[in-house]
This record gives C-alpha cells, structure tokens and sequence, in this order.
C-alpha cells in the first residue's frame, strides 16, 4: 500500500495516463459493467482483505501512515515489535525518538515517519483521549492522516462504507474506464456512485488483489484476466494466454 503523504505525485494534473474509454457506453451501461467487474472480482479473489496486520484502531491507523511509499510487507515485519513496546497513543506519543527511529529503520524514511506516527499519537491524545475517531472529517485533520488512510480506518476498523483508493485501485479503476482523474480523492468521487455502499469496502480489496496479482502497473497478464472482455484496456499487456499465466502471481 502507497500513499502521496510523503512524496509529491510526479504529475500536478491531467487525465490518469492508464485511462482506456470504452466507446459509446452509456452511463446506465458503465455502471452494469462495473457492478458486473465487481461481481467477477468477488469470485475471482473471494478472500482478498487488507494486508496490513492491526489489532484494534490505533495499530491500524499507525499501520496505515508508515505504509507510505513502502510495501505492507515491510510495516508487518516491523509492527509486532512497535506495537509491543508502545501498545496505545500515549506511549507512542512519549516514545524516545532516537529508538523510535531504530525500529522503523526497515520501512525507509524513518525519520520523517517517526515524526509522522508521533505526531498522529499526540494528537489523539490531546484531541480525541488517545482514541481513533470515527469520522473522516476528524480523521483527515490529524496531522500525516490523508483521505486514503482515512477510509482504511473507517472500512476496516469501523465496518462503515469507504472506499480506500491506493495506487492499485487508482490504476484499475482507470484501465476499467470507470474514471480518467489522477488524484485520489477524484477518483473516490467518481468510483463511488456506481456501486452500492455494501461493496465500496469490499471492491477495494478485491481491485487491490487484482492489481497485485494480474493486473500489474508495468505489464498486466491481458491473457490470463477473467475480465478480458469487460476491459477497454485489454491488449495493454501480454495477451498470449500461456505467457499471461505466467505473469499471474498467486
């Protein structure tokens, strides 16, 4: 999982360069189309769930900001300690910086995370008495909380309706022909009302786990997609269906 908290985008505006249109679908149509995506993704990928591992609201959300520009992988390898040593905001917030670094040395720019993750712990407790919020209002006015970690919480924490747009998602959504913006929160905006609230949580997960699986950034196995004929962008990637497979990763 990636986030923007940290690093600039590379690009300021415009239309996602990943964008295929699908010529002369109605609006009626995208939306049968995406629900119908959806549906395939659900058999497809039926376990598919947030990689990150959290025990309650604060683990996650601390989860969530030291997930910027890394992998999952490398906050889970990093979390169990973290979490034993500070199990709750206020001892995060109280923490010695200088070994707060140490331990988060592994997910890279640590520094600026063991800056990050402090301050979202102070702010919990001088705001919110050391607890999670539930609103992505308050959510997004902690401090290295933007809107993507924001619906993490709220979905995966508090089972409300959100839909988490992280890079895979952005991706998808754009190679489906469901939306041409680029930043996050447009795309949010643009995916949601073609879905009912039960399935923004779920879609999520099961675009994220396409994403990571077949439909790969740099070349998407075209071949071995179960959704090849509901995608405008089919033939981006390789189309041979024996070469496809052996892109897919399990």
């Amino acid at each position: 999982m990636t986030s923007g908290v940290l690093v600039r985008p590379e690009r300021e505006g415009g239309p996602s360069k990943h964008f295929t249109a699908r010529a002369g679908e109605t609006r009626l149509g995208l939306v049968r189309r995406a629900r119908q995506i959806h549906r395939i993704l659900a058999e497809r990928h039926p376990g598919a769930r947030l990689q990150l591992r959290w025990g309650d609201p604060f683990q996650l959300l601390v989860a969530g900001v030291l997930a910027a520009q890394t992998t999952d992988e490398r906050v889970n390898s990093v979390t169990p300690e973290l979490f034993a040593a500070y199990p709750d905001a206020a001892a995060l917030a109280g923490a010695d910086p200088a070994g707060l670094e140490e331990m988060l040395r592994p997910v890279g720019y640590y520094r600026l995370k063991t800056e990050a993750v402090q301050k979202v712990a102070r702010r919990l407790v001088s705001e919110h008495r050391g607890r999670v919020p539930r609103t992505l209002d308050a959510l997004v006015a902690i401090p290295w909380v933007g809107r993507k970690t924001a619906n993490m919480v709220l979905a995966n924490a508090y089972g409300r309706p959100a839909l988490t747009v992280d890079t895979h998602v952005g991706r998808l959504s754009a190679r489906w022909g469901w939306t041409d913006a680029w930043d996050p929160a447009d795309v949010e905006a643009e995916v949601v009302p073609l879905f009912p609230r039960r399935d923004w949580a779920p879609l999520a997960d099961r675009a994220t786990a396409h994403g990571r699986r077949i439909c790969h950034s740099r070349k998407p196995a075209c071949g071995a997609c179960p959704l090849a004929a509901l995608c405008p962008s089919y033939g981006v990637g390789e189309t041979d269906p024996e070469r496809a497979a052996g892109l897919v990763k399990s």
